[in-house]
């Protein structure tokens, strides 16, 4: 259950409105894009980069980024990732693919969010 489960957030992707529903389903408690994390900055010290993860889940004190890009298009959020992990490594975060995204959702019976996610791909994988 979103800390503001009242007004709900406005998700970027289908994905994470999926994913907040299952979130919810088992009462966990989660905030939508808490947080942004600087990467990168210019010689002046202003950010040129940053990396907000989709969720946290403040009773596992766990960060969450979806990507429901192909691998091969992923490549710019993996770097991000990495970064991340170096400037920031008391940070908990798992990275949740595409393919476990889709694996997820039809555990939880969302095909209509496979079908956002993945196109006219998800009806061969799901079949």
């Amino acid at each position: 259950m979103s800390d503001n489960h009242q007004n709900e957030p406005a998700f970027a992707h289908p994905a994470e409105r999926a994913f907040a529903r299952i979130l919810d389903y088992y009462g966990l408690r989660w905030l939508y894009e808490p947080r942004t994390f600087p990467l990168e900055w210019d010689k002046d010290g202003n950010v040129t980069e940053a990396f907000a993860p989709d969720f946290y889940l403040p009773d596992q004190d766990l960060y969450i980024e979806l990507t429901t890009l192909r691998p091969q298009l992923a490549t710019h959020k993996n770097r991000k990732l990495r970064r991340m992990q170096e400037l920031y490594p008391e940070i908990n975060i798992k990275l949740f693919k595409r393919r476990e995204m889709r694996n997820l959702m039809i555990k939880y019976g969302l095909f209509d969010e496979v079908e956002q996610i993945l196109g006219t791909e998800a009806q061969n994988q799901t079949s």
